[in-house]
């Protein structure tokens, strides 16, 4: 088997790809854009993306392709139709970073709710020090307990979110995006009754049509002074724009995983709000945690073996 690894940078430089050489000839690429596509997967049998396009027109130029294994959970960078057309199986690796994002999420919020940042600064600037007080008060924060969560996606991260949520004492509020998971052991409630009561609300829904800049303009003005927004969903759910500008306008918060282009570009708006301890940006790394990384190369190694015991 001639096996095409497309994006291996974003496996990690730290993750052993050589259980991959057992199925045959292992190539693997760090990035590959659009142009080298083709011919990198023309005589493959089996290749592996992560984020890498593969299209119709890639798939009948590829004869001997057999098995496209995405190294992800979502698998809307494959033409998943052509690929049934054309007889060639894709196999995606489903909840292998589940711990991973809702850590993450649960760091994003205490850096913000705490505000560590500043905190962090009046150590480091020696403030506290000249203070000769054994504490600085100067900017309150507040407990979990007692507080209202809201979760937009109440898929098996948004339960899991939930879960450990509840034993700080939260009360739990979802809204489901596709308005068909309506029966569950958390209250529903419309977007905008969630974005207007909830102190806490954590985005971890697909970015699909019913999706796309869902918070926006319209509604951002609903969150309570104060509120907490988080997305570790999809880039594209909140509208960056409108979110600098309201960030800009008063005092909310916000931690983001995820933004669209990524990386982000120089001139995103949220790269210069007036008071940036008001917003947390991380590189897409809530799914990567190291255990996670190995549990989905474990993934893709599994998809293999089924497919080539058939």
């Amino acid at each position: 088997m001639r096996i095409v690894l497309l994006d291996g940078k974003t496996l990690g430089d730290d993750i052993d790809l050589t259980p991959l050489e057992r199925f045959g000839t292992l190539t693997v690429y760090p990035t590959t854009n659009s142009e080298e596509t083709m011919e990198r997967i023309t005589e493959a049998d089996i290749i592996i993306t992560n984020k890498v396009v593969i299209t119709r027109v890639m798939m009948e130029t590829a004869t001997t392709l057999k098995l496209i294994c995405i190294a992800a959970t979502g698998m809307n960078n494959v033409d998943l139709d052509a690929a049934a057309q054309l007889g060639i199986e894709v196999k995606n690796v489903a909840g292998y970073s589940t711990q991973s994002v809702v850590q993450h999420t649960f760091a994003m919020l205490f850096y913000l709710l705490e505000k560590l940042p500043y905190y962090h600064r009046a150590v480091q600037s020696g403030d506290w020090s000249d203070s000769k007080l054994f504490t600085d008060l100067s900017r309150p924060f507040y407990e979990l307990r007692g507080k209202k969560w809201g979760i937009i996606g109440l898929g098996t991260i948004g339960k899991e979110v939930a879960k450990i949520a509840e034993a700080f004492g939260v009360t739990i509020d979802y809204y489901s995006t596709s308005g068909e998971n309506l029966i569950n052991d958390y209250h529903h409630s419309p977007l905008e009754v969630l974005l207007a009561e909830c102190d806490i609300i954590s985005i971890h829904s697909p970015l699909n049509e019913k999706t796309r800049n869902l918070i926006n303009a319209a509604n951002l003005p609903l969150l309570k002074e104060g509120a907490i927004l988080l997305n570790l969903g999809r880039g594209g759910i909140i509208h960056e724009a409108d979110l600098a500008d309201e960030l800009n306008r008063r005092e909310i918060y916000a931690g983001l995983d995820v933004l669209i282009p990524e990386p982000i570009q120089k001139d995103n708006p949220l790269l210069h709000i007036r008071n940036p301890d008001q917003l947390l940006i991380t590189p897409h790394i809530a799914w990567a945690s190291i255990e996670a990384r190995h549990t989905l190369l474990e993934g893709i190694i599994e998809n293999i073996n089924i497919f080539l015991a058939k």
